[in-house]
């Protein structure tokens, strides 16, 4: 019995995750449920999983909940949003845990440190984005396998086809209606921006210690191929399933196991599949990351805290859509990088983000 202590319990990656333990009771169980301001939703799951530890962080601290979330447990499923969740990946690093990530931001922000950590502690990282975990796939589950290049899909989003004139007056409404995909709002927008493209290749670069010459993105619109690995003699190794993340999610929990879940494909029913380039300069939020993650040290946490801020304007109607990617860039040029030392200096990096971000957006 595989024990998962489950970090973001109440979102759609943890309702998912909750999802794989009720297919497979006699092979997943939780030792522990944290859920980050849903204090009803993780009583009621605690109630059906019975975890030997469960907690809100909207209700205990954070430091609590860190000293105790972690014990006994098998796997760190840490499915925190936002920056919120690095604090949880770096402790089970610490602990020496199996990670199932599935907090982008804890490799976008604190992937030097995060990697560092669970290096040093024999803690093992296995990523559950569907891009990651594709690449994942196709390097025989080994984040050492040689390859030439990686080669991320990207939906494209909703808005893939809209001239800049059209993208000035799209709503929130129009964002989260995501053509493959069902996700949360926050991911759903960057996916609409492209700035989770961005945060993929990223992460690409720390999973797989990559440079960014050696990764590249495409656009894939049916969302059927999630990633592609490029090898020294020309061969392309891809992984292709429907758009559904209880693959990944369950993949990470019993590779290299694989168990039933989703139906299999129909090649003739998809009939044709489509790739394009990704163009760069009507995604701009693509381009930022990109960018920070190049200047490195705190900059992606900058990028990080100002996108989370300038996206929930753009859900609560307070700025355009285009206004997010001026958002992020003015704060990049008003915090300047620092190196990356350790979780204190991202924590104040992100701080400085956000409220230089909030001046942006609403003034002083």
């Amino acid at each position: 019995m595989v024990k998962i202590a489950l970090i973001g319990c109440t979102g759609n990656i943890g309702g998912q995750v909750a999802e794989t333990v009720r297919r497979y009771p006699d092979k997943f169980c939780f030792s522990a449920l944290v859920s980050g301001t849903d204090g009803e939703g993780l009583r009621a799951m605690a109630r059906e999983f019975s975890p030997a530890y469960s907690a809100c962080a909207a209700e205990i601290p954070e430091r609590e909940i860190l000293k105790g979330a972690f014990d006994g447990c098998d796997v760190a499923f840490i499915a925190a949003g936002g920056f919120a969740g690095l604090a949880y990946s770096l402790r089970a690093a610490e602990l020496g845990k199996k990670i199932a990530l599935a907090n982008k931001e804890s490799l976008v922000c604190g992937g030097e440190l995060l990697v560092r950590t669970a290096s040093s502690h024999g803690a093992e990282i296995v990523p559950v984005d569907s891009e990651h975990s594709a690449l994942f796939q196709a390097l025989s589950f080994r984040r050492d396998t040689p390859f030439e290049k990686l080669i991320l899909t990207a939906s494209g989003g909703p808005f893939f086809l809209l001239n800049e004139s059209e993208l000035s007056r799209v709503t929130a409404k129009d964002a989260l209606k995501h053509p493959t995909w069902n996700m949360g709002a926050k991911i759903t927008v960057d996916c609409a921006t492209l700035l989770n493209k961005g945060y993929e290749i990223i992460e690409a670069k720390w999973l797989y210690e990559a440079d960014f010459g050696r990764i590249e993105a495409v656009v894939h619109p049916e969302s059927i191929v999630h990633s592609l690995v490029s090898f020294a003699d020309g061969a392309v190794m891809a992984q292709l399933s429907y758009p559904d993340m209880r693959l990944p999610i369950q993949l990470a929990l019993t590779y290299p196991e694989r168990l039933p879940c989703l139906k299999q494909l129909n090649l003739c029913e998809l009939g044709a599949l489509h790739f394009y380039g990704l163009p760069q300069e009507k995604f701009p939020c693509f381009a930022l990351a990109l960018e920070a993650g190049k200047r490195g040290g705190t900059a992606p946490t900058v990028l990080n805290g100002s996108a989370e801020v300038a996206v929930k304007a753009f859900l609560n109607d307070r700025i355009s859509f285009l206004k997010i990617a001026e958002t992020i860039r003015e704060t990049l040029e008003r915090v300047p990088a620092q190196r990356a030392e350790d979780y204190e200096t991202l924590r104040f990096a992100d701080a400085q983000a956000r409220e230089t971000a909030n001046k942006i957006i609403y003034g002083n």
